[in-house]
């Protein structure tokens, strides 16, 4: 596949066939993908809680916000990821600075591709509380969370379009996920 099909195909995923598994192995195979980018001064205070566990994922789920702009609620009921990682910066390793945000952004994106290429997606949220994620999962005090990766088949259509009124994304009556971009003209500073 090439780069830019697999970019293309790497959308933010919010809706999941139901009852599809991830085998732990491929999470650990994009995990270690990750761990092989690139790190802030070669820290490498990257960790990840994995959940696979059905009941596990269930009690992820309420605590995450998916497309809050959108009315509607995503995941749609039996239908939410099959997996999740949380992503965790280890402060005993080095205090969480900005420039470590950086990392999260690598890995997660080097994550969500190495999905994407296995014939899974997900999405990126940023929404879920901090507190609220270290007391759930019962987190060591030196593991703060910053990402969540909620991963599985993809069952919606995700459409890239050209932003013509705006970049806020939206839905269809068919419920097909629409996508704005800005136009290469626009993004590149000439």
């Amino acid at each position: 596949m090439l780069f830019k099909e697999l970019a293309d195909k790497n959308r933010s995923h919010r809706e999941f066939v139901s009852g599809a598994k991830i085998p732990e192995e491929l999470l650990i195979e994009w995990i270690a993908n990750a761990n092989h980018s690139p790190a802030a001064m070669n820290l490498q205070a990257l960790k990840y809680k994995i959940i696979t566990d059905t009941d596990e994922v269930a009690r992820l789920l309420p605590l995450t916000r998916w497309a809050a702009s959108l009315e509607k609620k995503l995941p749609p009921e039996n239908h939410g990821p099959a997996a999740f990682i949380v992503m965790c910066h280890d402060t005993s390793i080095a205090p969480l600075k900005p420039i470590f945000m950086i990392d999260v952004g690598i890995a997660a994106q080097t994550i969500m591709l190495s999905a994407a290429e296995a014939g899974f997606g997900g999405c990126i949220i940023g929404s879920a509380s901090e507190q609220v994620l270290k007391d759930t999962l019962s987190l060591d005090d030196n593991l703060t969370p910053v990402l969540v990766l909620g991963l599985g088949v993809p069952e919606d259509e995700v459409v890239l379009t050209v932003a013509k009124d705006g970049v806020k994304y939206y839905r269809d009556e068919n419920n097909v996920h629409y996508v704005p971009k800005r136009p290469l003209d626009e993004v590149i500073i000439k």
